[in-house]
Formats: structure tokens, C-alpha cells, sequence
């Protein structure tokens, strides 16, 4: 059945299908596009997505006093996307793509930017909180302030490109709260040592190089031997790689492709001393003088998620309770602090634009180190 006024329709082969007008002919008869999705919800975000990219249509002149699409927001949207597709990662315009798809047009995109207040943005995101997502289960604060974040992005946008915002775009927040990472403890990280150590595989070795330089799995599937000097002991970090979405391909490619690009900041790009046992077991890895450091190979590399599956099965087998990938990079900054390094040379081995980011989101002192710091206070309490 079609759903009434949207021209949306479900097809017998199961999938939806949007239709639009796409433009007119000369004597102004509409020629149609259309737009198709496995979902009511995929398609209905693509038609408004697809009118606001092909606005304006040319209309006939009994039809001169209809909506312009250019002052609704899913419009501004698309302008906003184009706008920063240069400017940022492919990762990253994907993802704000697939917000703006999934939990912002679908809701306001065909909304009149003069017609957005604050309580209309309020609105759709406690609605999001309490019922989005698949199963209207609600989603998650970050989600939701990713989502906030977007619609920032684009009403900013409109208010440069001299649209009418009647409220202040910054007014509106998510409370999220502060989940608190895993970080191995002692004893967790010398079994998984020895068990990494008694088997230097392509894996293995890419873990204890991430525990003991904290840089991050896509740094380290992304480094070649020629980033290695290990005369000199050192890494230089400068490439990072990722799975994103294959969004630009034909609908029978593959969804999604690996690219190696440049890591996650300028700060990210950056020179880290190897630890002595850690270059002894580099230089018993290495087969190769060029190619990928994990696999010796010019040809072959190991993704991500490959790295990532091979660590939950290393924690399995020496009996370490489940953790992220990234909890390798918090530990190693914890343990770090545990052995006195300066914060400063802290940051700038984990590539942070300042030393509050890494103290902030990275130091997890162990309850042992807590401790041992307030035993000193003992010193002040003897009385001689």
C-alpha cells in the first residue's frame, strides 16, 4: 500500500520505493525520479534527501506559490554536507550522511528553517532518547549528541548563508555520562604478555606493540617497515587505516572498502621511542625490509577488525576477562603514569593536542597507586 500524500510505495519484490518529481518539460509535465530502500524509514530519508539535492524543480507557473525546497532544512542539509566534503574525513562525512538519513531528515527535513525553534529541536531529541533506534528502544546519549551536533552543524550553516534562525543554536544539550574504560590490570597484562610472547604471529606482535606505545589499531595495521627505525628504536606514526563505506560505488559493489589515510589529527602525527624487550621482538618478527610491519608483506595487510577479533581470542585463551582494543592505548597510558613518565612527553607519545586530554581521558590510576600516594600522607600525621 502507498503511503498517502508521500508517494512512497512497497514494491512486490519487498523493497520500498520513493518517487519525486524530478524536473518538467518545456510545457511543464513532470519526469520523475525515484529512490529505493528495504525500509519505509531508508526511503522516506532518501526522498527527502534526493527533492532538497534537486531543489529547485522547475515548476509551472500555477504552481509558483508552493514551498521552496531551498528554505527547508533537509535542503540546507545537503548544502551543508557539500559544503564540508572536502574538509573532512570520508569516515566522518559518512557518518554525519548516515545521521542526517537515519535520525534527522526523516523528522525535520522537510521542516521550513523559519519555522525551527529551540522547543522543536528539544523535542526531537528527548524523542530520540525515549523511542529511536530499530526497536524504538530508545538511543544512547552519545548518539543523540552526535545527532545535536549535526543539527548545529547545518543551522549554523543556514544562518551564514543568511536564512532567519530565530534561537540560539548552541542553547540546547545532552547529558551524557562518563562510562568508565577498561584498563587491564597488572597481573591481566603480564599473562597476556607471556601468551603474546611464547607465539610473535602477525597479531600477536601488532597487540604488544599497541600495549606498549599506545598507539591506536588502525596506526598500527597501517604501518610499514619503512616507518620503522630500529637502529634508532623508533616508530613514526603518520598513516592510519579504516573500513568505511563504500557510498560512492554502483549498488552492486561491495558496501564497504579499506582506505588508508591520514590519522585522526595533526597531532596524531608523530615520533614513538620503542621500548628494548619490544624492538627485540620487532626484530624477530621482521622478514621483510619493506611492506606492512603485522604482515611482511607488500600485498597483504590485516584490517582492524581482523586485529580486533584476534585480541578478544588472545584474552580468552590466558583467561583476561573481555576488554576493547582500545583499552590497550588506556592502559598503557595508566602504567605509564604508574612509573612517573612526565604527562607532557605522555601526551605527545599518544599524539593529544594537550596534556588535559590525556590526563582527562586516558589516566586511570589503579586503587595500588592510590594507595601508595596516601600512605605518604602518613609522613605529616607521625608526630616526633
Amino acid at each position: 500500500m502507498p503511503k498517502k500524500g508521500e508517494n512512497i510505495y512497497k514494491r512486490k519484490d519487498g523493497r520500498w520505493e520513493g518517487r519525486y518529481i524530478r524536473t518538467r518539460t518545456a510545457d511543464g509535465k513532470a519526469v520523475y525520479g525515484s529512490v529505493y530502500a528495504s525500509t519505509y524509514r531508508e526511503v522516506k530519508a532518501k526522498l527527502i534527501s534526493a527533492v532538497a539535492s534537486n531543489s529547485p524543480v522547475q515548476a509551472e507557473p500555477a504552481q509558483s506559490s508552493q514551498t521552496d525546497y531551498s528554505d527547508q532544512f533537509g535542503s540546507m542539509a545537503t548544502q551543508w554536507l557539500e559544503d564540508i566534503r572536502s574538509q573532512v574525513k570520508e569516515s566522518t562525512y559518512n557518518k554525519y550522511r548516515n545521521l542526517l538519513e537515519s535520525y534527522i531528515l526523516p523528522e525535520i527535513g522537510e521542516l521550513l528553517l523559519c519555522g525551527i525553534s529551540q522547543e522543536t529541536i528539544k523535542s526531537h531529541c528527548d524523542g530520540l532518547l525515549l523511542r529511536g533506534g530499530q526497536g524504538k528502544t530508545g538511543l544512547s546519549a552519545k548518539t543523540v549528541s552526535d545527532v545535536l551536533s549535526v543539527i548545529r552543524s547545518v543551522l549554523r550553516f543556514a544562518v551564514k548563508a543568511g536564512k532567519p534562525i530565530s534561537f540560539d543554536v548552541q542553547s540546547i544539550r545532552i547529558k551524557q555520562s562518563t562510562t568508565e574504560m577498561r584498563v587491564l590490570s597488572r597481573s591481566e597484562q603480564e599473562r597476556l604478555c607471556q601468551y603474546l610472547s611464547s607465539d610473535l604471529n602477525s597479531a600477536n606482535i601488532g597487540i604488544l606493540v599497541c600495549l606498549f606505545t599506545g598507539i591506536r589499531i588502525g596506526e598500527v595495521c597501517a604501518l610499514q617497515w619503512e616507518d620503522i627505525s630500529l637502529s634508532d628504536q623508533t616508530i613514526h606514526v603518520h598513516q592510519t587505516m579504516q573500513r568505511v563505506q563504500n557510498k560512492q560505488e554502483a549498488e552492486a559493489a561491495a558496501k564497504t572498502r579499506v582506505i588508508i589515510t591520514t590519522p585522526k589529527s595533526a597531532c596524531s602525527i608523530r615520533t614513538i621511542p620503542i621500548p628494548d624487550l619490544l624492538a627485540e621482538y620487532m626484530i624477530q618478527h621482521k622478514t621483510s625490509a619493506t611492506g606492512y610491519f603485522l604482515t611482511n608483506s607488500c600485498l597483504q595487510y590485516m584490517e582492524p577488525r581482523v586485529l580486533q577479533m584476534r585480541f578478544k581470542q588472545a584474552l580468552k585463551k590466558c583467561s583476561v576477562e573481555s576488554a576493547n582494543y582500545h583499552s590497550l592505548r588506556h592502559t598503557f597510558a595508566t602504567r605509564c603514569i604508574e612509573l612517573g613518565f612526565d604527562v607532557k612527553s605522555l601526551s605527545e607519545i599518544l599524539g593529544h593536542a594537550s596534556v588535559n586530554i590525556t590526563m582527562n581521558r586516558y589516566v586511570h590510576p589503579s586503587m595500588d597507586l592510590k594507595r601508595e600516594n596516601m600512605r605518604r600522607l602518613s609522613e605529616l600525621i607521625a608526630v616526633k
